[in-house]
């Protein structure tokens, strides 16, 4: 089944995530980061577009950008294409470093624009890697203050103010305050095995899935029930393992 195409954003802003292939690391130290970081500001003139952030974990990158020349997806191939051409010399290894698609999704407004950029920024902190947000080497929140930056400063801090001083106090406001927000979340599915299920079920009493099919009606809906609702577990997988069909096993409530 082909995949959609991504809906373009009116103002040209996305907010992007690229991971390494089943979550492996793509950087392995300080140099490889170095080495995205100079392919960002390289491609930056070839491909014309603005970057207002960065965030470089051990495994995924995020980026606020704004697509002004070339397309979001060329401009992505090139710097992924770059940077794995360059690791893979450098630790002589072939074939993908980054997840097939980059995950991405429209910045259409100033408040969404701000809260991305606050999120991007306190990556670290919620990661548990640091206390403080503007103690993190490898994200762009301290080039807010630098004259000499490859970050697009101006368009985040005059949506908080027109005076720059002021601005860049708002900014550092807010940048420590805490939050709830989800913007582009790298949300790793839970999946339970099949013997994880069975053991499930053991503990519930039923050692295997003719105790199950034994049991009258409501005691057994009773045990189906509370497995249903348990994280990581389909309802094909409970049929495959009970013996009770689909749509048994989705009735129950």
């Amino acid at each position: 089944m082909p995949r959609e195409p991504r809906k373009k954003s009116r103002s040209g802003i996305y907010h992007i995530m690229l991971r390494g292939i089943n979550r492996q690391i793509i950087f392995e130290d300080d140099e490889d980061k170095r080495r995205l970081l100079e392919t960002l500001i390289k491609y930056k003139s070839i491909s014309n577009y603005s970057i207002y952030s960065y965030c470089l974990m051990d495994n995924h990158v995020h980026l606020l950008l704004k697509e002004t020349g070339e397309s979001l997806s060329e401009a992505i191939k090139r710097i992924s294409s770059s940077y794995v051409y360059w690791y893979n010399m450098k630790y002589e290894r072939s074939g993908h470093l980054f997840q097939d698609r980059y995950k991405s999704e429209n910045v259409e407004n100033g408040a969404y624009f701000l809260k991305v950029l606050r999120y991007i920024h306190q990556n670290p902190v919620k990661a548990g890697l640091t206390n403080n947000v503007f103690a993190s080497k490898w994200t762009s929140i301290n080039e807010y203050f630098q004259q000499d930056t490859m970050i697009d400063i101006d368009f985040g801090l005059q949506l908080f103010s027109p005076d720059r001083n002021k601005a860049i106090d708002l900014y550092i406001e807010y940048m420590l305050q805490p939050n709830d927000d989800h913007c582009l979340e790298d949300i790793i599915k839970v999946r339970k095995s099949d013997d994880e299920v069975r053991k499930m079920l053991f503990q519930l009493g039923i050692p295997d899935k003719s105790t199950l099919q034994q049991m009258d009606k409501e005691n057994r809906n009773a045990i189906l029930a509370r497995v249903k609702t348990m994280e990581g577990v389909s309802l094909r997988q409970l049929s495959r393992i009970t013996g009770i069909s689909r749509s048994v096993i989705q009735r129950v409530d």
